[in-house]
C-alpha cells in the first residue's frame, strides 16, 4: 500500500487532480482495481495537504448473485460513504436488445447512471480505477481499431454535468493492485458478465503480454510517449517547484 500511496499521490500532484474542499466519489465495480483506489483513496484522505470529503458509489447492474453487502462493510470501516444504485443494464443489454458488442452501451449506461447519482449527491469530482496497465491498453485499442493515437485523459472535465473525472492510479501497475487486493483481502465482487474475457480489450492485453516478452519496457516506452508528445492533456503540470515529471517509474515496481 506504501507503493500505491506513493505513486498515487505523484500522480495526483503531476496533474493537480485534488483540490481543497472537493467531494470526491470513488467509482466502485467491485473489481480489484476499483476496490483498491477506494482503500488507497482513504488512505490518501489521512495525510493529503490539501483536506478533501470522500465517497464510494457503485452501479449495480443488476444480477442478483452481485453481493455489495462486503464493498459496504469494507466503506463502514474506511468511514467512506457508501452509495449503491440499481440497475436493470444487463437485462437491458443482453434480455432485451440483445446487444453484439455490449461493452460500449454498458460503459454508456453505467456512466449516466452514476453522473445522475453524482449530480443528486452534489458530488463534483469521481476517481476512475484505470491504471498504467489500462491506459497503454487503450492506446493500442485506438490504434489498431480507430486509426488514430489517442487514450482517456488523467483529467477529465464533462462540462454538461459540471463533474470531473480524474484517474488516480495511473502511475499504478495492474500487477500491483491486483497484489495488494489480495493482501488487504478486498472483497472483490464476482462478475457474471458474459462479455468479461470476450472483448478486444482482453485481445490487445494479450498480445502487449507476447510482445513484453521480447521489448520488456514495451509499456515504460509507451505511456512515456503518450506524455512526452503529448497526447491531449497528457502532459503533466509543473509541480510546486516548477518542474514536470514523466512516467511511472516502474523499474521500481515490482509486479507479477
Amino acid at each position: 500500500m506504501r507503493l500505491i500511496l506513493s505513486h498515487m499521490r505523484r500522480c495526483v500532484e503531476d496533474y493537480n487532480m485534488i483540490q481543497s474542499g472537493d467531494k470526491i466519489a470513488v467509482g466502485v465495480s467491485g473489481g480489484k482495481d476499483s476496490l483498491a483506489l477506494l482503500y488507497a483513496m482513504a488512505k490518501l484522505r489521512e495525510f493529503y495537504p490539501a483536506p478533501f470529503e470522500l465517497h464510494a458509489i457503485t452501479v449495480h447492474p443488476g444480477p442478483e448473485e452481485m453481493d455489495f453487502a462486503p464493498v459496504a462493510a469494507l466503506c463502514q470501516d474506511l468511514g467512506v460513504e457508501y452509495h449503491l444504485i440499481q440497475t436493470e443494464i444487463f437485462r437491458i443489454i443482453f434480455d432485451l436488445r440483445h446487444e453484439k458488442n455490449p461493452c460500449s452501451m454498458c460503459a454508456k449506461m453505467r456512466r449516466g447512471a452514476m453522473h445522475n447519482a453524482l449530480k443528486e449527491l452534489g458530488i463534483n469530482k469521481v476517481a476512475l480505477g484505470h491504471h498504467f496497465d489500462d491506459a497503454v491498453e487503450t492506446f493500442f485499442l485506438s490504434l489498431f481499431y480507430e486509426g488514430r493515437l489517442s487514450c482517456f485523459q488523467p483529467v477529465t472535465y464533462l462540462d454538461r454535468t459540471g463533474i470531473t473525472q480524474i484517474r488516480p492510479l495511473l502511475y499504478c501497475g495492474e500487477g500491483t493492485l491486483r497484489n495488494a487486493a489480495a493482501r488487504y483481502h478486498l472483497p472483490v465482487v464476482y462478475n457474471p458478465c458474459p462479455a468479461d474475457g470476450n472483448t478486444r480489450r482482453q485481445e490487445v492485453k494479450e498480445l502487449i503480454a507476447r510482445l513484453s516478452q521480447d521489448y520488456p519496457k514495451l509499456k515504460d516506452y509507451v505511456f512515456g510517449a503518450m506524455q512526452r508528445l503529448p497526447l491531449p492533456e497528457w502532459g503533466p503540470v509543473e509541480n510546486s517547484h516548477g518542474i514536470k515529471r514523466y512516467g511511472a517509474d516502474h523499474e521500481a515496481d515490482q509486479e507479477t
